[in-house]
């Protein structure tokens, strides 16, 4: 049995710029958890991927070989914009990720769905296990309490609605055309938030045409759906334009916005959608996620009240999951414990039960009594140690418990591969009558 520890590596938004993020890996966070699995030394890995963040996460013996393992996760990123996290760092950043602590828009709706979504991912190629399962799961849990306990999603509760708010300001959207390009979640919402403007035509550009098209018939607007490789002469018409796609190259080129006209563009895209020297064309007006951060502002100061709070339920949460992973651990050095010396309980009752069948025979109740002398031995012998283990584990003292897990192996003196001896006495244990404890000889009956 092993205690792991998790390391995990964090690039988003509240250290990065959107380069940097893009620049993290190529890989899906599938992709990303089975290279990670591949390292010697990791017992389990999971990944996220959104339009603010990459993350990686593994479990290992200790946090020195975590650390190595994702030593070149980020390794083209400057060091100042990469956060790299121990176990209960680890653990209280998940918990802030799900409850929207740690995104663009506080508080947003959109992060925990993509955690669930990510930890299933991971779960179906066997990254999740003893040590991830109850800390996403956790994470997952105060996400949801935040959002139904507080109110730390209300308003502006995504980066779609904040490009739609963002918009709105900087530009007259009454009677005007958008283009949405993605019918994703987050080009859903943008396309729903402008359900809530004056724009007079709504334009959604998919890859699959017919996820566009349900997105057009949902919305209120005036909307029709066209395939992606429509999206440049779309844009020809759209006065405001959100794109927000998982595609991995740019949608939208430079040449496919020179020319027309005045144009408003958002990229929520991770990799960008939109070639980023369309800046230099006069008549576009282009921003990407960065630059949402004065209507995110706005919204963080609005919701500190919620955050707080939200705080301090990650604080009592987080004591929670320690206290767990201290019992599991300590359960395991006790449970080994246990097992190792049953083992030799069983192996020591079989031979004296043996040699006392071969001097005349016992009856069932003596054989009874046998084996309930040696279980109270054992429970007597083991209460005390049972109660430190318990006591380091309170007190993480994780070399005690480390030392009894060594100490106590299931195969410490025992060779697995032959049966307890039990039809006679094992070389150089010649034991008669006169051996055997009167007290025993007394509870046995045969004096």
């Amino acid at each position: 049995m092993k205690t792991g520890v998790i390391h995990g590596v964090s690039v988003s938004h509240q250290r990065a710029t959107v380069d940097e993020i893009e620049s993290v890996v190529d890989d899906d966070a599938t992709t990303v958890v089975r290279d990670l699995l591949a390292n010697d030394g990791v017992d389990e890995a999971f990944a996220i991927r959104t339009c603010n963040r990459v993350e990686a996460y593994v479990v290992t013996d200790d946090a020195t070989t975590g650390r190595a393992v994702l030593s070149s996760f980020a390794s083209s990123v400057r060091n100042g914009a990469v956060r790299k996290m121990d176990h209960e760092p680890s653990l209280r950043h998940l918990m802030r990720v799900a409850a929207g602590l740690e995104s663009l828009v506080l508080g947003e709706d959109q992060i925990i769905g993509q955690l669930r979504t990510a930890f299933e991912e991971a779960r179906g190629i066997g990254g999740i296990g003893p040590i991830l399962e109850p800390a996403i799961t956790k994470a997952i849990h105060v996400g949801e309490r935040a959002r139904t306990e507080t109110t730390i999603n209300e308003g502006v509760v995504s980066l779609g609605s904040a490009a739609v708010e963002l918009a709105s300001r900087e530009c007259d959207l009454d009677g005007a055309t958008a283009l949405v390009v993605g019918a994703g979640e987050m080009g859903q919402l943008a396309a729903r938030a402008f359900d809530d403007t004056g724009i007079e035509d709504l334009v959604v550009a998919n890859r699959t045409v017919s996820r566009a098209a349900n997105l057009s018939e949902e919305v209120r607007t005036a909307a029709t759906a066209v395939g992606l490789e429509d999206a440049p002469t779309a844009a020809e018409r759209a006065d405001v334009l959100v794109t927000a796609t998982d595609s991995p190259d740019h949608v939208l080129d430079r040449s496919d916005l020179d020319g027309v006209g005045p144009t408003l563009v958002i990229d929520l895209g991770q990799p960008r959608d939109v070639d980023p020297t369309v800046t230099s064309i006069d008549a576009v007006d282009a921003f990407d996620i960065d630059s949402l951060e004065t209507i995110t502002d706005e919204t963080r100061e609005r919701r500190q009240e919620a955050a707080q709070r939200v705080e301090e339920m990650i604080d009592e949460e987080l004591d929670r999951l320690l206290d767990s992973f201290k019992r599991q651990q300590a359960d395991e050095a006790i449970g080994t414990m246990y097992e190792s010396a049953e083992m030799v309980k069983e192996r020591e009752v079989r031979t004296a039960i043996s040699r006392l069948e071969s001097q005349g025979g016992l009856t069932d109740e003596q054989r009874e009594t046998i084996g309930s002398l040696a279980d109270a031995l054992v429970g007597q012998l083991l209460a005390a140690p049972t109660k430190s283990l318990r006591d380091a584990a309170a007190e993480d003292d994780w070399t005690t418990i480390q030392t009894a897990l060594e100490l106590f192996d299931p195969e410490f003196g025992a060779d697995r591969s032959t049966p307890p001896e039990t039809d006679g006495p094992r070389e150089g244990m010649d034991m008669d009558r006169d051996d055997i404890p009167q007290h025993v000889l007394e509870r046995l009956g045969k004096e």
